[in-house]
């Protein structure tokens, strides 16, 4: 009967197979050959790189994907086991995520396509909610390969994500800092909003004054608040920051900082009514560019990370299991309206 190690080792002539496929798949072919049963240890990380020469790392992620995918288990000092002979069961992703609105749905539709058919995603929201955000990590607690979660900027968030193994845990969009070294792809708030108000300083000094609509018990991340404050003082900018937009409020001479959509809608439909013309009259700046944003107004100039390059990212380290620590850059995106 062959062995563990003649399983990985044919599959040297798959060219295609990086050192850590041939890894798992040859485990894989093990099992499924019943080279290797339930309850069955597997050689040690040191015989593998001894057997196969692979290097440690190799070894060890591949051994983790085996865990994740729930086939084998560690046992405290003694090693590795076969814990599931069931290999067509495929790994089991939990997606946390804030909502489902417009750039949060790219996010999802790059992350779905990018893990492939194989993986299973389960998707959960909280909507901002601390109490609810604790309710979903309880619900998937201990059931998932890999945890895949948007955070919320609360004090509590540290403690309910200590229960989550950091080898599992992939924090994407905000970054909330953790004890330990884990997994993230997300966007930065302050430095980067500063720095695009201030590529956009010499068009915003054109105008009269600067109003920023910011609802405090809103998701929208108050680290802008701060850079608006102190762009607008350090360019002594009148600017000032409103909870609302009034629908009817519109006036000439004004830089309206808009992220509401459904406040941005009435602006704009505002300055229809009123024959007021974005980026003549007025300067429109959002948060977050989307579809959308292209065509109404005849085009909203924004700012915004690429979810769409997020979700691509997240689905990669979870499949490849490899380390990330990813800021994704800010982008302005200049349009007619400011």
């Amino acid at each position: 009967m062959k062995t563990i190690f003649e399983k990985i080792q044919e599959l040297d002539e798959m060219p295609s197979y990086s050192k850590h496929e041939r890894f798992v798949e040859g485990i894989i072919n093990a099992i499924d050959e019943k080279i290797i049963t339930v309850g069955d240890a597997l050689p040690s990380v040191n015989a593998m790189i001894s057997g196969l020469g692979f290097a440690r790392e190799t070894v060890v992620k591949g051994y983790r994907e085996l865990q994740s995918r729930g086939l084998i288990e560690s046992k405290n000092r003694l090693g590795y086991f076969v814990a599931d002979d069931n290999t067509q069961q495929s790994l089991k992703v939990a997606l946390l995520m804030y909502t489902i609105d417009t750039f949060q749905e790219q996010f999802y539709r790059s992350f779905r396509n990018e893990l492939g058919p194989n993986v299973h995603l389960d998707v959960f929201f909280h909507h901002g909610n601390i109490e609810v955000f604790e309710t979903m990590l309880s619900l998937m607690k201990g059931k998932y390969g890999m945890y895949v979660i948007s955070p919320i900027h609360d004090p509590r968030t540290k403690e309910l994500l200590g229960n989550i193994p950091r080898n599992k845990l992939l924090m994407f969009d905000r970054y909330e800092p953790l004890p330990g070294d884990f997994n993230y792809v997300v966007q930065e708030f302050e430095k980067s909003s500063f720095s695009i108000f201030e590529q956009l300083a010499d068009r915003i000094k054109q105008f009269d004054q600067m109003i920023f609509f910011h609802n405090p018990d809103s998701l929208f991340p108050p680290e802008i608040v701060r850079s608006f404050h102190k762009f607008v003082q350090k360019h002594k900018i009148k600017g000032k920051v409103l909870k609302e937009y009034v629908p009817g409020s519109v006036e000439k001479g004004v830089v309206y900082y808009v992220n509401e959509n459904a406040e941005l809608w009435n602006l704009i439909k505002d300055c229809n009514s009123k024959k007021i013309r974005p980026g003549k009259d007025i300067g429109i700046l959002s948060h977050n560019d989307e579809p959308v944003k292209e065509i109404v107004g005849n085009g909203i100039t924004t700012y915004s990370a690429s979810f769409t390059e997020m979700g691509k990212q997240a689905a990669r380290a979870v499949l490849s299991r490899e380390p990330i620590h990813e800021v994704l850059p800010t982008e302005l995106i200049r349009r007619n309206s400011l």
